[in-house]
């Protein structure tokens, strides 16, 4: 059974306005959640940061972009990105 993966708004609103390469990659590991789970350890610059949240760094280096998610229903299967965008602006 497969992961179901939604966008907040305002994740959806971020997503939009990251370049078009950070969306291919966001796209990805979104498709990698759907098929295998929330935790992505394979993923490098993965890590869990509480019980059901979790950050992944999508891209490296100036400026940093990463991608917040985290388990909304382990039982039904929901994963929602919180945020898209500059690890500056990071809602840790």
């Amino acid at each position: 059974m497969q992961w179901t993966v939604t966008y907040s708004r305002k994740a959806a609103k971020q997503r939009q306005r990251l370049p078009v390469k950070v969306q291919a990659i966001l796209d990805a590991l979104i498709l990698d959640i759907q098929n295998n789970g929330p935790v992505r350890g394979n993923w490098s610059n993965y890590s869990k940061l509480s019980g059901t949240n979790h950050h992944c760094h999508l891209k490296k280096g100036n400026p940093t972009f990463v991608a917040i998610w985290r388990e909304a229903n382990k039982e039904i299967k929901i994963v929602e990105f919180t945020y898209a965008g500059t690890h500056e602006k990071a809602p840790y």
